[in-house]
Formats: C-alpha cells, structure tokens, sequence
C-alpha cells in the first residue's frame, strides 16, 4: 500500500519476510475452517498421536503450536543475535493489537457491522473506519514531523492539509469486514515498512498528539492502544447490539491471537535476519513449519467435527 510521505524518509525500508504473510495467509484460513465447527461437535473424538483426544483440544494444540513457536523464534533471534531497530521495538506491539481485533471480527456476522447500538454510540463499522483512519493519519503525520526534524523552528500543529488527499474517516469502513481488516493490514505493515528501521535519535524527534507535546516515539507507540482502545469498544457495541460469541468463536479467536503474538516476535524484523541458521532452524522457518502444522491440524478438527 503506496502512502505519501513515507517513501520520503530517508531511513530503510523494513520489508516483512515473505514467510509472515504465507502463514497469514495459513492461519486466517485455518481459522475460517474452525468457525465452520458447531459448538455441539466439540465434544467429538478427533484422532491425534495414535490415539483420540476430542475435537475442542484441537483448537487449543493449534494454540499451543503457535505458543511454542514463538518461544522457538525468541530462542532463534537469541541465538543469532538478530534484533529490530528502536522503531521496530517501539511500534512492534501494534502487530498482536492487530490480531487480537482480527480475532473478534473473524466470525462477525456482516450484518452486525450496521447494527444500531442505541444513543449516539458508534456502529461497529464507524469504530472500525475510524481505527483505520486513525491509523492511516499516525503513518502520514509522523512522518511529517520526522521530515521537520531539521526545521529551526518546530511548528504548534501539523497543518490540516498535507497537500494530498485523505480518503474521508467513512470510507475506511466501506465494503465488507474482509476488506476493511485488509485496508488495516495494509497501513499498519507500510508504517512498519516506513518507521521501522528509525534508530533512537528519531524518536526523540518533538512531535503532536491531540494537542500535546509529545516525541516521534510516543506516536508510534500509540499504534498498539489506539487499536487496543477501539476492540474494547467494539466489545462493547458487540454486547450493546446482543451478539454474543459461541465457544467455537472463542477459541478460533485465541489462535488467531497466539500467531498475533507469534508474529510480534519479528514484526519490524529486517527479512535477511529471519534467515539466519540457528539450532532449531532458522526464524522464518520455524514460523512456516508452525503454520502448516496448524493449517493441517485445522483440516484434520474440521473433519472430525463433521459427522
């Protein structure tokens, strides 16, 4: 996703190793699967190591393949020595925020989107265009205070106009949840893209938040709560409109969540230093391996479920 200004920042580009979005990719679908599993066949005989646990563990082995897989990767950047940049560790946390909203939305009904909460709370669709919006505003905005760093003076404000255009806050939210998630990734890899490789002097570079005086790293590392901030209120809108999640959705959300976590163990990482040989293998490695474990395992939960 092409955002103005960021190609302008003269620091490197952090680009996520192709291995993260493959198991993605991997994980959501494994998660779409999960969904499709009525609560009343949890219960049922799943056949696992030349014996049978019942259908709700596997959801919780997927879990726990994700689990053990990010403290393979913690072992393997030890090991290597591989670490992000200050700016990948200041922003790294939106990544599990990111996934931890995924998880809510994952088995959303569409028509939950528009629902009327009552009073003049917000729709599920208005929150979500707004935590995009918002998120689209971080990247630009910061990046135009770290392209003043060099100014005499440091202004009061941003000004109201960057010079181009900025898509309106309700057309965030427009078309379906699928597209709104993916209009969230987008802007939140490309920041990482952008700011991840910033070292410690640029984000102490003076900055504006809601008309406080701040620096370049408090903005980066409002990407995570802001987000976190809209899931509790998408919580509860959820609950204000009578939705209610089924154990199925639950435990499909806490996969989703644990590869969340997974992922924060590299996001911001340069790709090259996800290729380094460790013991266990190398980082990229052990993140595929553990998505196709979980995809497969998906697979093999769905069609016991299924009698």
């Amino acid at each position: 996703m092409h955002e103005p200004l960021l190609s302008d920042l003269p620091f490197p580009t952090v680009e996520l190793h192709p291995a993260v979005p493959a198991a993605r990719a991997l994980i959501v679908a494994a998660a779409r699967d999960l969904i499709t599993i009525p609560d009343a066949a949890l219960e049922y005989g799943w056949p696992w190591h030349e014996g049978e646990a019942d259908v709700r563990y596997g959801f919780y082995r997927a879990f726990e393949t994700l689990d053990a897989a990010a403290s393979a990767v913690r072992r393997a950047l030890d090991e290597t020595a591989a670490r992000p940049a200050p700016g990948a560790r200041q922003a790294g946390g939106a990544t599990a925020a990111r996934w931890d909203l995924h998880a809510r939305l994952l088995s959303l009904d569409e028509t939950a989107l528009d629902a009327p909460a009552g009073g003049e709370e917000w729709t599920v669709r208005q929150t979500l265009a707004h935590t995009v919006h918002g998120q689209r505003s971080y990247g630009r905005y910061s990046a135009w205070w770290l392209l003043q760093r060099d100014a005499p003076i440091v202004p009061d404000k941003a000004p109201d106009d960057l010079g181009f255009p900025e898509p309106e806050e309700a057309a965030e939210g427009e078309g379906t949840l699928t597209d709104i998630r993916e209009r969230l990734d987008g802007l939140l890899d490309a920041a990482m893209a952008a700011f991840g490789g910033l070292d410690d002097a640029a984000l102490e570079v003076p900055a504006r938040w809601a008309g406080f005086r701040v620096d370049l790293g408090f903005r980066l590392g409002r990407w995570a709560s802001h987000i976190r901030e809209h899931t509790v209120q998408v919580d509860k809108t959820l609950a204000m409109i009578g939705w209610a999640p089924r154990e199925v959705d639950r435990l499909a959300g806490l996969v989703v969540s644990a590869w969340g976590r997974l992922e924060g163990e590299v996001f911001g990482l340069p790709a090259a230093a996800m290729d380094q040989a460790a013991t266990g293998g190398t980082a990229a490695q052990v993140i595929a391996a553990a998505a196709r474990d979980v995809a497969a395992d998906a697979a093999s939960v769905r069609a016991a479920a299924t009698r």
